[in-house]
C-alpha cells in the first residue's frame, strides 16, 4: 500500500461458514467474515479505516481529532477508542439533542473520553470547520476525519481487507461468488471495489443502502464514484469506472435512517438464534435483511457461495432495544 497504518485491531477477522443457515437456505452456502471481531472497544469496520487516519495524524503533529455522525455512530465510537489509544483528544460532532439517558454507541463514546456536542439536524459533519476552527483559535493542531471515515485514505481498509480475504480463500481453497454489506457513507463500498479490482478477485458486490439522504450535496453513488476515480489513479488500476460500479442496492433504505422495522429484527433474530452473532438494528442487520430478501427471491444464482460482511454495530442493540422487543 501507498500508506502506513498504526496498528489498532485485531486482524485478520475470522472467515466462517454459516451453517445452519445454509441448511435453510439449501440453493446457496453462505459465509460471513467477521469484522465484529476487530478488536477496539467491541469491534466494527471503521477500524481498518482508522488505523491509516490515526497514523496520518500522528504524522502530522495533530493532537486532535475531529469526527461526526450520529448519536449511535459506531464510526464516532470507534473513534474515540482510536484516540484514547494513541494519546490523541477526540471530539464528536453527534447530530440530535443531548439525550438525558446515555446508552449503547453515545454512553460508549461517552467511557472512551470523547468530547461530544449535539448538532441538532446536522449529523454528517456540516458543523465539523466552525468547531475545527474554534480549537485550533486554542492552539490545537486538529486534524479531521470524515464523516465515516469515507475517503481515500480510509478507503485503503478495504482495500487491505480485500487482500486479507484473498489470502483466506486461498488457506479455505474456497470461492466466493457475492459480498453482501452494508453502503452508508461508501468508504466501505469504495475499497472493496478497489481492492477486487486491484487483487483480481471474480466477486459481485453487494452493497445494501442504508441511507436515503447522500453527502452533502452529493448522491452517495457519486460520492463512490469519486473515491474509486482517485483510487485508480493511485493504485494504477487499469480499468475505467462509471457510475455503474458505484450504484447501491436500494428499497431496504425506504423507511429512513435508523428506523427499525420487522425487516431488521427478523434479520437479526434469525442469525442470532441460528448462529450465535448478533447484528446490529441500523446497518448489519438491515444489510442482512437485504442478502436474506435476495436468496428467498432468487436474485442470486443457485448454487453460489455467498458471503455477508459483518460491519459490526453491536452497541446499538441496547439503545434500540424497546423497538426489538416489540
Amino acid at each position: 500500500m501507498l500508506y502506513k497504518k498504526y496498528s489498532l485491531g485485531v486482524f485478520p477477522t475470522p472467515l466462517e461458514r454459516l451453517d445452519n443457515l445454509s441448511k435453510k437456505y439449501p440453493d446457496f452456502d453462505l459465509f460471513i467474515k467477521r469484522d465484529d471481531n476487530s478488536g477496539l472497544a467491541s469491534g466494527g469496520n471503521k477500524v481498518r479505516k482508522l488505523q491509516y487516519f490515526i497514523y496520518d495524524a500522528l504524522e502530522k503533529g495533530c493532537d486532535t481529532i475531529i469526527t461526526a455522525g450520529a448519536q449511535q455512530s459506531n464510526h464516532c465510537r470507534q473513534t474515540a477508542a482510536a484516540c484514547a489509544k494513541a494519546g490523541l483528544k477526540c471530539h464528536l460532532l453527534l447530530g440530535g439533542i443531548e439525550p438525558q439517558n446515555y446508552n449503547g454507541n453515545l454512553l460508549l463514546s461517552h467511557l472512551l473520553g470523547a468530547k461530544i456536542y449535539f448538532t441538532g439536524d446536522n449529523r454528517k459533519g456540516e458543523d465539523i470547520i466552525k468547531l475545527k476552527q474554534d480549537l485550533e483559535a486554542q492552539k490545537r493542531k486538529v486534524y479531521e476525519i470524515p464523516y465515516g471515515g469515507s475517503n481515500l485514505l480510509g478507503a485503503y481498509g478495504f482495500v487491505d481487507a480485500v487482500k486479507e480475504l484473498k489470502k483466506q480463500l486461498s488457506e479455505k481453497k474456497l470461492k466466493i461468488d457475492y459480498i453482501f454489506f452494508a453502503s452508508s457513507s461508501g468508504g466501505t463500498q469504495a475499497g472493496l471495489r478497489l481492492g477486487v479490482d486491484l487483487f483480481g478477485i471474480d466477486i459481485k458486490l453487494m452493497p445494501i443502502s442504508i441511507d436515503k439522504i447522500g453527502l452533502g450535496d452529493k448522491a452517495l453513488d457519486d460520492a463512490v464514484l469519486e473515491i474509486l476515480h482517485q483510487g485508480q489513479k493511485e493504485l494504477s488500476i487499469q480499468k475505467t469506472y462509471s457510475i455503474k460500479e458505484a450504484t447501491l442496492i436500494r428499497g431496504y433504505d425506504k423507511p429512513g435512517y435508523g428506523v427499525i422495522t420487522q425487516n431488521e429484527k427478523m434479520a437479526i433474530k434469525q442469525l442470532a438464534q441460528s448462529e450465535g452473532i448478533l447484528l446490529d438494528p441500523v446497518y448489519s442487520g438491515r444489510a442482512f435483511y437485504g442478502m436474506i430478501d435476495h436468496l428467498k427471491s432468487n436474485k442470486v444464482e443457485k448454487n453460489s457461495n455467498v458471503l455477508f460482511w459483518h460491519t459490526g454495530g453491536l452497541p446499538a442493540n441496547f439503545y434500540y432495544s424497546e423497538e426489538l422487543l416489540k
